[in-house]
């Protein structure tokens, strides 16, 4: 698979360099993949090479207010799924449920009905897709159907092929802070409807994310604080995980670095580091140049900005190898000094490669033109994604996810299943004398090793999960690498059953705080049909003796339609 990819990847060097020696070229990316230090998104790894050839992860389509705009993004978004590729929508331009039609006269469904169209042709295309779609929901917060919206998943089965966010400007934050009213407007007029206390909105968006995990919250005012081309207009939709904020039909190819290979001889090694940047920059652009894209519209938007997204996995990992628990503040230090690290070679890497290629075709119009850059190969280089498929292939933790269990069961073909363990641990529990089946066995009841009194404690401060873990240690981490991020992060905050609806007001407002770009959170035990299932899940198969997991988890998000 390797082999295939980088020979496809590589032929677009001879497009800038005639003369150049492309074996060379594909020994490069072929070393750094084989040797499993960087990893391109899923589609990448399936389709390049292929007749498909369809290699990007992200997307983000217009849902503009009229039948042909609706349908003509539905037929988009099912090319996209039938390659691999997931879609994010805004569904704030469309009119509220009982406005006037009028070319019709008729009454107005609204957005939510759209949905519903949406869902069942993801529903449709899975079937004979590269793997399960995914996207992304989004509507403002004064759309006059925020409260059904809101509330569209609490009847669990409904929109499963989405995630929903609610798009939350500074204006509501601090409205919701201050205990101010907000108005609610409709889109086709900009006239008040209605005016609510914001609070009351705030709460129900926190007790439909305790009751069924949705909606997150997009800081969309952060967001676009942040767009590097701002003159083209604004965003307001991002990619299924959150992860990649997108104009209009923009898509962005992604790759991880795996940060376990970056350390060598006890400390972290900045020179491979380096390279590996460098390299990994390399590859996304040419990706660009040699993807098939879904349609021109796409194509088009796509090679105005170049962007690409380079992000980490394996960072959980990487700690436990230094010796550092993930809910610690040296942890965050570490965080920021690896991001801002590879943030700026990154950046060093695109102006190379802009001045030996050109720069994107937005540059003069973007902040790297206007904050003095004289060139620049892609408007964004760096965005954390949750890395599902290409970290199960690499054997390390998801993203910068913490574990999620240091030993579980993995569901797989036939119904086999088969024990796993982090590989850390089981090294040094084998070098101090306390690894054994019965250890592993209570450890694989419930992932945690925190009440196992025969695993020394100094093991157990170190070998936190993701449940282990206070919630604010979840969203320092996430803000941590934002700081350093041209996109955005994917990050899930895991709560336990008992988290209250308090925890989760109190998660939303400190991420605000913390200037993240967004916020989703997951209440273990709020959907029957997941992807992780503990012993006691309540309503199942009371055989699980052991944490379940589906062959697809990596440790990131555990609902079901999470792309993984």
């Amino acid at each position: 698979m390797f082999r295939r990819v980088t020979k496809a990847i590589s032929v677009v060097d001879e497009i800038y360099e005639p003369d150049i020696d492309l074996k060379s070229i594909e020994e490069k990316f072929y070393d750094l993949m084989s040797n499993l230090e960087f990893l391109p998104n899923s589609p990448t790894l399936m389709n390049a090479g292929t007749q498909i050839n369809q290699l990007s992860a992200c997307f983000v389509l217009p849902v503009e207010d009229s039948m042909g705009a609706i349908f003509d993004s539905l037929k988009y978004m099912a090319l996209i799924h039938k390659s691999g590729g997931g879609v994010g929508f805004s569904f704030s331009q469309l009119r509220p449920r009982g406005d006037v039609v009028k070319s019709t006269k008729g009454i107005a469904s609204g957005p939510v009905s759209f949905m519903r169209i949406f869902d069942v042709a993801t529903d449709v295309i899975k079937q004979g897709g590269r793997r399960r779609g995914a996207n992304m929901a989004v509507m403002d917060v004064n759309h006059p159907d925020i409260l059904d919206f809101i509330s569209s998943k609490v009847q669990e089965g409904l929109f499963k092929n989405f995630n929903l966010s609610v798009a939350v400007p500074d204006s509501f934050m601090d409205a919701v802070l201050s205990d101010g009213n907000y108005e609610l407007i409709n889109p086709r007029n900009r006239q008040v409807v209605r005016k609510l206390k914001a609070r009351y909105l705030f709460d129900k968006i926190v007790e439909m994310a305790w009751k069924t995990g949705d909606p997150g919250l997009i800081f969309i005012d952060e967001i676009n604080r942040h767009n590097t081309v701002p003159k083209l207009g604004k965003i307001t939709a991002t990619n299924p995980c959150g992860e990649q904020p997108l104009m209009d039909y923009e898509s962005c190819n992604l790759g991880s670095i795996n940060l376990t290979k970056i350390f060598k001889n006890g400390k972290i090694n900045w020179k491979r580091l380096e390279y590996i940047v460098n390299v990994a920059v390399h590859f996304l652009d040419n990706v660009i140049d040699v993807n098939n894209y879904p349609s021109p519209k796409i194509e088009n938007e796509t090679l105005k900005n170049r962007k690409i997204g380079l992000g980490v996995m394996g960072f959980a990992d990487l700690l436990l190898m230094l010796g550092i628990p993930y809910d610690s503040v040296p942890a965050l230090k570490i965080a920021e000094e690896i991001m801002k690290f590879i943030s700026k070679k990154a950046t060093e890497a695109s102006i190379k490669l802009g001045k030996e290629r050109g720069s994107f075709s937005n540059f003069k119009d973007s902040k790297w033109y206007d904050n003095g850059f004289e060139t620049m190969r892609n408007a964004t280089t760096t965005t954390i994604a949750p890395t599902g498929t290409i970290s199960i292939l690499a054997g390390v933790t998801s993203g910068i996810e913490p574990l999620f269990a240091v030993s579980f069961v993995r569901k797989v073909l036939d119904g086999t299943k088969l024990m796993e363990i982090n590989p850390v641990f089981k090294k040094i529990a084998e070098k101090e004398g306390f690894f054994n089946k019965s250890i592993l066995k209570k450890i694989a009841v419930n992932g945690s090793i925190q009440n196992i009194e025969e695993i020394p404690e100094t093991i157990r401060r170190l070998f936190v999960t993701a449940y282990d873990i206070p919630p604010q240690c979840h969203v320092k981490m996430q803000a941590s690498f934002q700081k350093y991020v041209d996109n955005a992060v994917s990050k899930t905050v895991n709560l336990p059953t008992d988290a209250s609806q308090d925890d989760i007001k109190n998660i939303f407002i400190l991420a605000y705080k913390l200037k993240c770009k967004g916020i989703t959170i997951y209440r273990y035990g709020t959907k029957k049909e997941q992807v992780i299932y503990l012993n006691n899940f309540p309503e199942t198969d009371s055989n699980k003796e052991y944490l379940n997991v589906d062959p697809e988890f990596s440790g990131g998000c555990p609902k079901f339609n999470c792309p993984h």
